[in-house]
């Protein structure tokens, strides 16, 4: 029996994106509670400095994902000014 694939928060974000949501939908999203969950836990571990290498990496895509996503609301607000203008 295979098992069930790891979500990952690149995956979350990705399936996301593949909706071809609108710029105001793009703006609100936030993750699901159970990812912030632990994108939480991992940074209150890393402060305690009791992350092993696959958790500095994981919390690195939390980072990596939040960087991306707010570069992103930005432009989309930005379109929308625009287009309101």
């Amino acid at each position: 029996m295979q098992a069930a694939p790891t979500r990952t928060v690149f995956g979350e974000i990705t399936d996301f994106l593949a909706t071809n949501p609108t710029p105001e939908a793009i703006i609100a999203y936030r993750l699901p509670d159970d990812l912030q969950a632990r994108a939480r836990e991992l940074l209150e571990q890393n402060g305690e400095g009791k992350l092993d290498e696959r958790e500095r990496e994981e919390l690195l895509d939390f980072v990596r994902v939040d960087e991306m996503m707010t570069l992103l609301k930005a432009k989309m607000r930005l379109k929308l000014k625009r287009a309101s203008a």
